[in-house]
């Protein structure tokens, strides 16, 4: 079990001392990405055409959507590049916590 102390936590987006943990990410659970894996995240608008409606996995087969029932609701998604041709793409309660944790 991971004792140490969130940076920051919204149910489904973590940041702690280890990084960034994305719960119900696959089918069977969390992905936990290491901060340094990080090379970029981006903001982008949460639109029709743009993720507003996915509630989970991918509409391109080039971002994969955590599940996030909530998504709707939202605004802002983060696109993560890990150096991957699929960017796990999030939707945090606070996308702005999420990129200062990231140092971005």
């Amino acid at each position: 079990m991971n004792s140490s102390k969130p940076t920051y936590d919204d149910g489904a987006i973590r940041c702690d001392e280890q990084g960034l943990r994305i719960r119900c990410y696959y089918p069977w659970g969390a992905k936990q990405i290491p901060y340094d894996s990080i090379r970029g995240v981006t903001a982008v608008p949460l639109t029709g055409l743009r993720g507003r409606w996915r509630i989970w996995g991918s509409g391109d087969l080039r971002h994969w959507w955590n599940l996030d029932p909530r998504r709707p609701r939202k605004r802002t998604a983060l696109v993560l590049d890990v150096g991957h041709w699929v960017k796990p793409t999030i939707t945090p309660e606070d996308p702005e916590a999420v990129v200062r944790c990231l140092g971005r």
